[in-house]
């Protein structure tokens, strides 16, 4: 088999290809051969040896990725051979509140993960994928999707009706705005170039602010909205955007903290933008199996696709990183690992 291994934190230059043999399922695991797999922030973050939770050197990156499964072990029932799969991030968090124990494991950072021919995983660690999609579209599936999907559906659920407030164009960001619109909202979005307000406009939404043109949006977005501002925000941005992320809301309206989205000091709230207006704010952790399972749902009733920017081969793991990190991608980046 061959993988890719974090050799040295630090950048894109550690990570070494080497070829071992291939691993074998125990007791209730799975063999996958993977398809396909795709970068997150996050990956980037362990790349560099932060992030969240523990992160080993050596470790197989990246904790995207789908395929189908290729040997079993004893004990299974939830899978057969030849089944189409995606691993979840956080493999033991099944459903209900998460749990401090659930953050130990992670895919692509302590454990090993997708950037390989081959992954193990436990029998309970994965979900089925959409029929529909490609194994390449599968894999932006189970961190950026999942954590979208459970911005708009965990502690506030959006509905028909409501109006959500979407950041950039990256993965979360993209899947934010189809799945809000899946669920009957409206969405204004922002973005930095006129190229992305077009490609935001086709995908459903409603209106698109230029953020270098128009750098106080919150009070545009307070404009089209009759002053009244929105039902939900999915905050990306940070200490940069939380504040007119919170002006922007309506009373009641709740914000979806993303990943390390306040993890850098200098967030700066004024405490007045929290009281009185009965406005609440949620960190997202991704999600469970459970919350996997219900977006794939609704992805599959909807034959919803997810937006790929570019798809590099496996023997060009290192140009894909490389892409991320030059931020100028809509969707997600996608490594395949067939041919």
């Amino acid at each position: 088999m061959k993988a890719y291994h974090i050799d040295r934190f630090g950048g894109v230059g550690g990570i070494a290809l080497r070829a071992s043999e291939d691993p074998r399922p125990g007791l209730r695991e799975i063999l996958m051969r993977v398809r396909a797999s795709s970068l997150n922030y996050r990956d980037l973050m362990v790349l560099k040896g932060g992030g969240r939770g523990p992160t080993k050197i050596r470790v197989v990156p990246l904790s995207d990725g789908a395929g189908e499964v290729a040997a079993i072990g004893e004990g299974v029932t939830r899978v057969k051979i030849g089944d189409r799969i995606a691993g979840c991030f956080h493999p033991r968090w099944f459903g209900g509140p998460i749990k401090p124990d659930y953050l130990t494991d992670r895919l692509g950072a302590n454990l090993d993960g997708m950037l390989a021919e081959y992954a193990v995983l436990n029998e309970e660690a994965l979900v089925h994928v959409p029929s529909h999609l490609s194994f390449e579209e599968a894999a932006t599936l189970p961190c950026a999707a999942v954590t979208a999907w459970v911005a708009l559906t965990g502690h506030r659920r959006v509905t028909a009706g409501d109006t959500v407030l979407t950041q950039g164009s990256g993965g979360v960001s993209v899947f934010a705005l189809q799945f809000a619109r899946l669920l009957g909202a409206r969405v204004i979005a922002t973005t930095s170039t006129a190229e992305k307000v077009k490609r935001l406009m086709a995908l459903g939404a409603s209106e698109v602010i230029n953020y270098t043109e128009t750098p106080d949006w919150d009070t545009r977005v307070r404009e089209l909205t009759d002053d009244r501002g929105v039902d939900c925000v999915v905050e990306i941005g940070g200490p940069g955007t939380i504040a007119m992320s919170l002006k922007a809301l309506d009373v009641g309206g709740h914000v979806s903290l993303i990943g390390s989205s306040l993890s850098q000091s200098g967030a700066g709230l004024d405490p007045l933008l929290l009281t009185g207006r009965g406005i609440t704010l949620g960190s997202i952790s991704v999600g469970s199996r459970d919350d996997f399972e219900a977006m794939n749902r609704a992805i599959a009733m909807h034959r919803l696709h997810p937006v790929i920017d570019r798809t590099f081969p496996f023997t060009e793991a290192k140009e894909a990183y490389r892409h991320l990190e030059g931020r100028g991608h809509f969707g997600k980046v996608v490594i395949t690992h067939d041919g």
